[in-house]
């Protein structure tokens, strides 16, 4: 009798696997420890948690959750549309920006496509990509700074989409305004570009793509609400672009795909700029927290314009084990091809200080 691995597509086989962050469930089974004294700094989730009326307004969606869903999750891009000037046949809703990410490869990817991205880019970039029998070309950054121009010399007849994110996870890294519209400027009219701005509320001054929409270029621009919003637990996000492509996404977007729990939270967040504000400047504090103890380390670190640090500590792996061994769950980075590298995400002073304590008694014990 065939087994499973004998009967199923032969290229599911060599399909990587995502690997995210450890649960502080799993850590603490692993080690002994308390979960209440673990901290998870590894994925990126807002440290002040969510937006109280955004968590009051997913209690209040329970009450009904005999119901289907919205599923046009008309409400929501009501909102969103008035958020960011756009009309709501401009956006669609996904469970979490990687599902959108996923309905762009549905759409757009077919055997032999190649699809353009940097080296060490969010992974699901090349997940999706290799899921529809793409090809992905992953382009070497200089400096860990996405480097448009080789991007720009690396699309050929054969591309379908270029993928960016700016900033960069996880390097935290960002490219300009001018290096961005540049590199969309020069793409054939046949090529989509998709930005993701899953940390863009993270910048005072983010780049803006809805110009160049509005224009008609091949742009899409994804965002999610699992980061400053803090809703990571409800898997929301969504896109925008030109109306005929949001129209074709739906097409393959599976019905009811958002919960109606995950709908009220993500427009009640929305509405609280206090929290989104007050997240901006926690954040602030920690980056500077996290530079400052670099440089008092002598320890190399990528400039970061999102919520998270990259530090090169000599052994990432091994780095990571000593903190977790601490209780501090961190992200190595051997995966993005980067393993003298750890990622932190920045949490509270406390938390950020609990962090560098663990870290600096790494780094003596490994005699850096």
């Amino acid at each position: 009798m065939p087994t499973y691995s004998e009967i199923v597509k032969p290229e599911l086989l060599s399909q990587p696997v995502y690997q995210p962050g450890k649960p502080i469930e799993y850590v603490a089974r692993e080690l002994g420890l308390d979960p209440n004294a673990i901290i998870k700094l590894a994925s990126n989730e807002n440290p002040l948690g969510a937006s109280p009326k955004a968590i009051a307004a997913g209690k209040a969606a329970l009450d009904q959750v005999q119901l289907y869903p919205d599923g046009g999750c008309y409400e929501l891009k009501r909102a969103l549309a008035d958020s960011l000037a756009l009309s709501e046949e401009q956006l669609i809703i996904g469970n979490g920006s990687n599902e959108i990410l996923e309905l762009l490869g549905h759409a757009f990817v077919d055997e032999g496509d190649e699809v353009v991205m940097g080296v060490g880019a969010f992974i699901v970039y090349k997940l999706v990509t290799l899921l529809f029998g793409g090809v992905p070309i992953e382009v070497p950054t200089k400096n860990y700074c996405h480097d448009l121009k080789g991007m720009r010399e690396a699309v050929t007849g054969r591309t379908k989409i270029v993928f960016l994110a700016s900033p960069d996870n996880p390097s935290g890294s960002s490219n300009t305004e001018a290096e961005i519209l540049d590199l969309v400027a020069s793409l054939p009219d046949d090529i989509l570009f998709v930005l993701d701005e899953a940390y863009s509320e993270y910048q005072d001054s983010p780049v803006d793509l809805r110009p160049l929409i509005a224009e008609g270029k091949k742009v899409f621009c994804t965002r999610t609400f699992s980061k400053i919003y803090g809703l990571a637990g409800l898997r929301i996000g969504y896109g925008y672009g030109d109306p005929e492509l949001v129209s074709l996404l739906n097409r393959v977007r599976a019905p009811f795909n958002v919960n109606s729990v995950a709908q009220a939270a993500a427009r009640a967040a929305l509405e609280d700029r206090e929290f989104v504000d007050s997240s901006r400047r926690t954040n602030a504090v920690g980056l500077h927290q996290f530079e400052a103890a670099a440089k008092s380390l002598n320890i190399e670190y990528i400039p970061s314009a999102a919520n998270f640090i990259t530090l090169k500590v000599g052994d990432g792996n091994a780095a990571f084990e000593a903190l977790q061994r601490d209780g501090i769950i961190v992200r190595p980075l051997a995966p993005y091809r980067m393993g003298e590298w750890i990622r932190i995400s920045v949490g509270t002073e406390s938390q950020n200080q609990m962090a560098l304590e663990s870290l600096t008694s790494f780094l003596s014990r490994s005699g850096q």
